[in-house]
């Protein structure tokens, strides 16, 4: 079996350092180590605090990942639900007799959206919003528009507030404004 040399045994082999350098070196590596038992000092291990520092900015790193994931898997869950909410409950309505054009403005361009009278007169009292989902509109009622706008805002495209009861000795009841004035 060949004898394992320490590092210090192969550099002099190797003809790196000399006999004497090796000596200087062995003797105040014992004294250090003499110095610490006295003393009880402690020795500031580099290595080791770099690798303690590279933990914890491994930890760091891994624990923003995590959030980031965390994140992105709730995005996820709410579209799906707010997928789930349109399919299940959007209005259908026979597009064949929807003549009036009904316009709002999505991504700052005005879009419209063909429905019936009945519809539109829904949609200005505040029973029915117009929600998106990729690049087609649906009818809603007002509590799914609520749901779904819990969920993210920037779905429901139109939602008209529904107007406070009049009161009964208000003179101008029998007045009533439109707000849905065909030009």
């Amino acid at each position: 079996m060949s004898k394992k040399l320490s590092m210090q045994e192969q550099l002099l082999k190797a003809g790196l350092v000399s006999s004497a350098k090796a000596k200087t070196i062995k003797t105040e590596k014992h004294k250090q180590q003499q110095a610490q038992r006295h003393h009880k000092i402690e020795v500031v291990d580099e290595a080791k605090q770099l690798a303690q520092q590279a933990l914890a900015e491994k930890a760091e790193r891994d624990r923003l990942l995590n959030l980031q994931q965390q994140e992105q898997a709730k995005q996820k869950e709410l579209h799906a639900q707010i997928k789930q909410l349109i399919d299940e409950h959007h209005i259908q309505f026979d597009t064949k007799n929807a003549e009036i054009a009904y316009h709002f403005t999505h991504h700052s361009k005005v879009k419209a959206l063909y429905v019936t009278e009945e519809l539109r007169d829904q949609l200005a009292k505040g029973k029915l919003a117009i929600v998106g989902m990729g690049k087609n509109y649906f009818l809603v009622n007002q509590e799914i528009a609520l749901k779904i706008k819990e969920r993210d805002e920037n779905r429901v495209l139109v939602y008209n507030e529904p107007k406070a009861e009049i009161a009964d000795d208000d003179p101008y009841a029998a007045f009533e404004i439109p707000d849905d004035l065909m030009w």
